[in-house]
């Protein structure tokens, strides 16, 4: 094993140093967004925090509605082709354009299925237009910036957005009456700053050119990719809105503490996609090999439950730590310990079909383990009032939802492989 270790990595030299470049801007993030998460999770009552990352979580899955996936050609051509970078920034407006009337039409459906009984409709609105708009535009420009190779750059957008949600957070504590609608401007505005700063400063010099000829023989690509980029992201923030829908705010927050610690420990993961999906787009064979896959995922399995026993150690020896609402969650965090691995694994394997190009694969795969992911854990929040008596159940559920992702993409792997020979 250690030979097979030292050939991946000399195969794979180049991919690992442009990681820890990229790797760089996560470790910045991860120190940040920690500052940010027991700022905004101290200062709002748990049942407010609950709502909040409810709907910044269903503002992410409408974030994939906007430009209808169009953001798929355009770092494919960062990745392969940089100078159809301006031609594609183009098509990508217009296709943002296009699809604005959507967005409204699925956050007015979400908030009356949802949101309505939590948080009125100017608060709710506010957060959404902040995710979809300003937050997204801004991981477009890093998403381009990694797909040319300038992961420096990139890393430094990611500080800088992180940074500013902080500074957001950090001067909403100082108010004396805090709120759930005062906060959503102060993130309006915090995201917006940094949209301004990502488009003004890093997005790469290219001259705009109208070429509708790319469009057309791009789009169903893109809407295949945003529809599996929507039902990756309603699976993967499933959990938070049935919680808050069936369990109710306060149970809502207290999910929503352990979630966002465990998001944390796929920081790493995710660059590792990012870095791994450019590499297949340039040649297929990188995980060919069956021991390049299985180092990867136990890679991959090993961190991420490191992470969060990290996570569960120090919360344990320093209880309060990282705030008192944060104290009344952490007991619950080693109830899920399997859960950050699981969770990142399937994240991981999505990646892949995305990577060589099996996107309809992809998207019966994600609608698969949405259904199956709803269903479980309606039954647990029906079953079981507390969230003590259920949490240690999510190990099964994200195990039974890895064992289904896996058993549709690694066949489906297996036979692009074959029509690429």
């Amino acid at each position: 094993m250690p030979q097979n270790w030292l050939e991946f990595v000399k195969r794979n030299i180049g991919i690992l140093r442009g990681y820890i470049w990229a790797l760089s801007g996560s470790a910045g993030r991860l120190v940040i967004s920690l500052a940010y998460f027991i700022a905004i999770a101290n200062t709002l009552s748990i049942a407010e925090f609950g709502i909040f990352a409810t709907t910044s979580a269903m503002g992410v899955v409408l974030s994939r509605i906007a430009a209808l996936g169009f953001s798929s050609p355009l770092y494919r051509a960062a990745t392969v082709k940089p100078r159809l970078i301006g031609a594609y920034s183009v098509g990508y407006i217009l296709a943002l354009v296009i699809s604005v009337p959507l967005v409204v039409v699925a956050a007015t459906i979400a908030y009356f299925l949802v949101f309505s009984a939590d948080i009125t409709p100017v608060t709710f609105g506010v957060i959404i237009v902040s995710e979809t708009l300003f937050w997204r535009s801004a991981e477009i420009v890093m998403i381009v910036c990694n797909g040319m190779g300038r992961f420096g750059r990139a890393a430094m957008l990611v500080v800088i957005g992180f940074a500013a949600r902080a500074s957001a957070a950090l001067l909403f504590t100082l108010l004396d009456n805090p709120s759930l609608a005062i906060w959503a401007w102060y993130y309006f505005a915090a995201n917006a700053i940094v949209m301004v700063v990502a488009l003004g400063v890093f997005y790469p010099r290219y001259s705009l050119r109208w070429s509708p000829a790319l469009y057309m023989r791009r789009w169903r690509d893109s809407i295949s990719v945003a529809g599996a980029e929507i039902l990756f992201y309603l699976q993967s923030e499933l959990d938070k809105l049935l919680v808050l829908s069936i369990g109710g705010p306060v149970t809502a927050g207290l999910y929503a503490i352990i979630m966002r610690l465990v998001d944390l420990t796929a920081l790493p993961v995710r660059t590792f996609n990012m870095m791994l999906v450019q590499a297949i787009m340039r040649s297929r064979d990188t995980v060919a090999s069956l021991n390049t896959r299985i180092m990867i995922e136990a890679g991959v399995a090993l961190t991420s439950t490191a992470a969060l026993l990290f996570f569960a150690v120090f919360l344990t020896i320093y209880p309060e730590a990282l705030g008192k609402n944060v104290a009344e969650a952490a007991p619950l965090l080693i109830l899920v310990v399997a859960v950050p691995a699981l969770r990142n694994l399937i994240e991981y394997q999505s990646e892949l079909l995305y990577a060589t190009g099996c996107t309809f694969i992809r998207t019966i795969n994600l609608t698969l383990i949405g259904l199956a992911k709803a269903a479980m854990l309606s039954a647990l929040l029906v079953t079981y009032s507390h969230v003590s008596d259920w949490a240690p159940l999510l190990n099964g559920v994200f195990l039974l939802l890895y064992l289904l992702s896996a058993a549709l993409t690694y066949p489906a792997l297996r036979k692009s492989a074959e029509r690429v020979i």
